[in-house]
């Protein structure tokens, strides 16, 4: 199967910025049991940082130089790591970045290619954030993009209302989790 479920920033210091982030979790947990039963690909993205990653990061990147300044979201902190609700399994993709998109600063727009995959399904943490960035550049590479409307969401409500309903939907279909069989 070609398609494959973006899981990104589902992790325990990313999730403390929702203020119920269970019913999210309960949701995106069941699209990653779809997309399994049907064959696709499940793809990890976690944001997390080493000591060469903050080194890394100039004073001039606004999203990031705060995080870099203050050893935020270190790879080795279980903070970052997948939420155990939806942990990985052998066989799924597992990236880690240093930006807010997916696809920027890991290997997986090659990991996707070399199965086949051309259709994405979007799930995060942050709409605002890696949800819009990966949507972005996925589209600029040719995916046919799918966002998952009840398996994004943000601290923001009315940013998170205004991405989906103005911006994302110009570059990829909309549809909640009831709807992913239909891709699938």
């Amino acid at each position: 199967m070609s398609v494959a479920l973006l899981v990104m920033d589902f992790q325990p210091a990313i999730l403390a910025s929702l203020d119920d982030p269970d019913a999210l979790l309960d949701r995106v947990a069941g699209a990653i049991a779809d997309v399994r039963a049907k064959g696709g690909t499940v793809a990890y993205v976690r944001v997390a940082f080493t000591e060469d990653d903050w080194a890394a990061i100039p004073a001039a990147n606004k999203a990031f130089s705060a995080v870099a300044e203050h050893r935020g979201l270190p790879d080795a902190d279980p903070a970052t790591a997948v939420h155990e609700r939806l942990a990985p399994q052998p066989g799924d993709i597992v990236v880690r970045k240093t930006r807010h998109g997916a696809m920027s600063t890991t290997d997986l727009d090659r990991q996707l290619r070399a199965r086949g995959v051309h259709t994405l399904v979007v799930s995060g943490v942050s709409t605002s954030g890696v949800v819009l960035t990966t949507v972005l550049d996925a589209a600029d590479r040719d995916y046919e993009l799918y966002v998952l409307s009840d398996g994004v969401a943000d601290p923001d409500p009315e940013v998170h209302t205004l991405l989906l309903d103005r911006v994302l939907s110009r570059r990829a279909h909309i549809i909640d989790t009831a709807e992913l069989a239909d891709v699938l």
